[in-house]
């Protein structure tokens, strides 16, 4: 059996992701060479988050929780929205979002669709991050360095990421875009199977509850 949609949005209990550990993974062949060096390949052109939201439980309410969690979104089936405590934000964590936080495109006078995205690093080695699921509510845009409303001048689809200028507002040719933004990562469960020993758990063994990031 099947169910009617691959994503729910809906978000991991909060009090469990905050505890949880993880972060990015990439991929990369490496060959040594009989020459003593190496050959190193870049598999993926972007990388990955896996999470392990075991280690943020703290409680059998907890446990009960996930468990119907888990059950809602029928194991790895459905994906769900997750908060990853170090990286959530268009900034530093211990910023605000604002305005001018990410570069997001060029004004073309004609285009009214922009998808939000977070750049990593600086040069010619930085990464650009697709941003799929802003919190609502938290999007903040600029054009040319003055900010805009939502509601007024653009809306955001809180599921996609897009970011969709009115008529009359649409960025003039050459302007810069820019948005800060909160956001979450969509992610599923990577296990069928929730194994947890209750007596275990009391004794301070935290099952394992992996999650892994689907790309947008």
């Amino acid at each position: 059996m099947t169910a009617p949609v691959a994503f729910h949005e809906v978000l991991f209990p909060a009090p469990v992701a905050f505890g949880a550990s993880g972060g990015p993974e990439r991929r990369t062949d490496i060959v040594p060479l009989a020459s003593g060096f190496e050959s190193r390949n870049q598999r993926w052109a972007d990388s990955r988050r896996r999470y392990d939201a075991g280690t943020g439980l703290r409680s059998l309410d907890d446990l009960a929780e996930l468990v119907a969690f888990f059950e809602a979104r029928r194991g790895r089936l459905i994906g769900f929205r997750f908060r990853d405590g170090l990286d959530d934000r268009s900034c530093l964590p211990s910023a605000l979002p604002g305005p001018l936080d990410q570069a997001i495109g060029t004004g073309t006078g004609a285009q009214p669709v922009f998808a939000l995205a977070k750049t990593y690093g600086t040069g010619e080695a930085a990464w650009v991050r697709s941003i799929a699921k802003p919190v609502a509510g938290s999007v903040r845009v600029a054009v040319g360095g003055i900010e805009r409303t939502e509601g007024l001048h653009f809306s955001v689809d809180p599921a996609t990421g897009r970011v969709t200028f009115a008529p009359g507002a649409i960025p003039p040719e050459g302007a810069a875009v820019t948005a800060g933004f909160r956001f979450h990562v969509p992610v599923r469960f990577d296990t069928d199977a929730l194994d947890i020993d209750v007596a275990g758990f009391l004794a301070g063994q935290a099952p394992s509850v992996p999650l892994v990031e689907i790309r947008p």
